[in-house]
């Protein structure tokens, strides 16, 4: 799928998980994606990459960056960085998140905002969602307060904004967008835990196997 160097760029966080996909289907309507990937140290980092990859592939964005902050490894404090701590089961994420990586979307939006004053773009995607999450970075009031934070700390006239279009979907309404828009979900990667199979048992892949059944999908084990 090649993009359309008319439209003005947009900058599109794409872990390679599902989310991260269907946002970047949507910001493709209507702008040419720069894709961002951040490797912060997470146990699954080379398998999300390579998803990144395909989905770059896919959608023939040539504008791309990788970024390492694995720094956030070594401030710890998540299990998707520190394997000393186990990943939880979805029931035990509901009381204990410990998958949560502290502040992590700030540092990444953070990244995301530098490059896109460089470049000279003025929204940035990213596919955070409110419904069924767990993090407290992926509120409403934390983009709003970002968005005010970057107003303030960017060049006068920069004009840059962090968009949101999931923030009020549920796994279930994201999987029904992404099939309107024909995203290749086979080759996204969500699981906390593997890299050759899915566990099918973290937080992360409980949702998106609950989603796809949801929507009539009944072999979801196949989309994990």
């Amino acid at each position: 799928m090649a993009t359309d160097t008319l439209k003005p760029t947009a900058i599109v966080l794409v872990s390679g998980g599902l989310d991260s996909c269907v946002t970047a289907a949507i910001a493709a309507r209507d702008y040419t994606p720069a894709f961002l990937h951040l490797n912060y140290g997470q146990r699954t980092e080379d398998r999300e990459l390579q998803a990144f990859s395909a989905l770059a592939e896919h959608y023939g964005v040539g504008h791309h960056l990788v970024t390492d902050v694995s720094f956030l490894r070594q401030i710890g404090g998540s299990s998707l960085t520190d394997s000393a701590l186990l990943i939880p089961s979805a029931k035990e994420a509901e009381n204990d998140p410990n998958t949560y990586v502290p502040f992590r979307n700030a540092n990444i939006l953070g990244i995301a905002v530098a490059w896109a004053e460089v470049i000279g773009c003025r929204n940035i995607f990213i596919g955070a969602h409110a419904a069924d999450s767990i993090y407290p970075d992926c509120r409403v009031e934390f983009f709003a307060a970002f968005n005010d934070l970057v107003k303030a700390g960017t060049k006068p006239g920069t004009g840059i904004e962090v968009r949101t279009p999931l923030i009020a979907m549920d796994k279930e309404s994201i999987i029904r967008r992404g099939i309107e828009l024909q995203v290749p979900f086979q080759l996204t990667w969500s699981c906390y835990e593997r890299v050759d199979l899915a566990c099918g048992s973290c937080h992360s892949c409980r949702l998106r196997k609950k989603g796809f059944e949801r929507v009539g999908i009944e072999d979801a084990i196949r989309y994990l």
